[in-house]
């Protein structure tokens, strides 16, 4: 069995486009970025996707390579494929779908290959941007795709593998707009099958598309302290989006009240939020932020007023009985 795989350099990414293991795997198949711009140089994400923001008019090209981790040679199809981010996640239709307009712009140098067994081929992407490109974000994939033919009960069916690397492409003059995003508080909450999970939202207030990465720490009860906890990967956000992050806690968190300490990059742009929150008591139940219960005054008062009729009754029996002493 192949398994497909894809990778960008010093930071592995996974098949169809996420993150997994190195191209190291045995029978597998990757493609990955070989080079990252100057200007990129200090962006994470220019690490794992093809990210870049051009000016209309502009040409210019990325280096990657595909590699062959099985112990026979295989042919590989290469493409770039459509993308889109709908409901907090970066998705691409079927490789019959067409294509967008980033797609129409992207020219490989190979259009299939055949790697030797246990080797790498060099493929190049150029990007060919019209001069009446108008401005904003545009998506894509591109593909190493292999196909093979195995017997079934019908007669052969065609198994399809492949990877993928993302492409973010913003156009626009003028130098790169800026990305920015805004995390709200946590929320606690006890699934029914007894599983703890925090959630936030996230607003994308810039104008790129984000990736969330992040860890979360807790401190709580008789100092007792928790994490790192790693978010749940895979929340992408266009521009002017909000959307959840998950993060699952394991089932050692006792119950109580505890502070938290939340970060989350994309990219340049890290941040980080704090507060307190409650972790639910019953499965199913949501913690809700910490807050100063207020006792009633009403049971108080009625404490009060019995205390003091019990006073005043003790006080007239005693006066009684002194004058029934003092009368002959």
């Amino acid at each position: 069995m192949l398994t497909a795989y894809a990778w960008t350099g010093p930071a592995p990414v996974q098949a169809r486009a996420d993150t997994a293991p190195a191209p190291d795997v045995p029978n597998s198949i990757a493609i990955g970025l070989t080079g990252i711009p100057a200007s990129r140089l200090d962006d994470p994400r220019a690490r794992l996707f093809i990210d870049d923001h051009v000016n209309p008019g502009t040409t210019f090209t990325r280096s990657l390579r595909v590699y062959n981790t099985s112990d026979r040679p295989q042919r590989l199809r290469l493409y770039a494929g459509a993308a889109t981010i709908r409901h907090h996640r970066f998705g691409f239709p079927p490789p019959s779908a067409p294509g967008n307009e980033l797609t129409s712009w992207t020219h490989l140098d190979h259009t299939a290959l055949t790697v030797p067994a246990h080797a790498g081929a060099p493929l190049a992407a150029r990007f060919t941007v019209p001069a009446w490109a108008q401005p904003g974000e545009r998506y894509a994939v591109i593909w190493a795709q292999v196909s093979s033919e195995k017997a079934g009960p019908h007669g052969n069916v065609t198994l399809v593998n492949q990877v993928g690397t993302r492409v973010y492409l913003h156009v626009g003059p003028g130098a790169e707009p800026p990305s920015d995003f805004r995390v709200g508080p946590l929320r606690a909450q006890t699934t029914p099958d007894g599983h703890r999970t925090l959630t936030a939202t996230v607003a994308n207030t810039g104008q790129r598309a984000i990736d969330l990465e992040g860890r979360l720490w807790l401190t709580g009860p008789s100092n007792l302290s928790a994490g790192p906890f790693t978010i749940t990967r895979g929340t992408t956000l266009a521009p002017g989006d909000r959307g959840p992050v998950t993060v699952p806690l394991g089932p050692d968190v006792p119950d109580g009240r505890w502070n938290y300490r939340l970060t989350l990059r994309s990219g340049r742009v890290t941040r980080t939020t704090t507060g307190t929150l409650l972790l639910a008591e019953r499965p199913g139940a949501s913690g809700r932020l910490a807050s100063l219960t207020r006792l009633s005054t009403m049971p108080l008062t009625l404490v009060l007023a019995g205390i003091v009729s019990a006073a005043l009754l003790v006080l007239t029996l005693a006066v009684r009985r002194r004058r029934a002493r003092r009368s002959p």
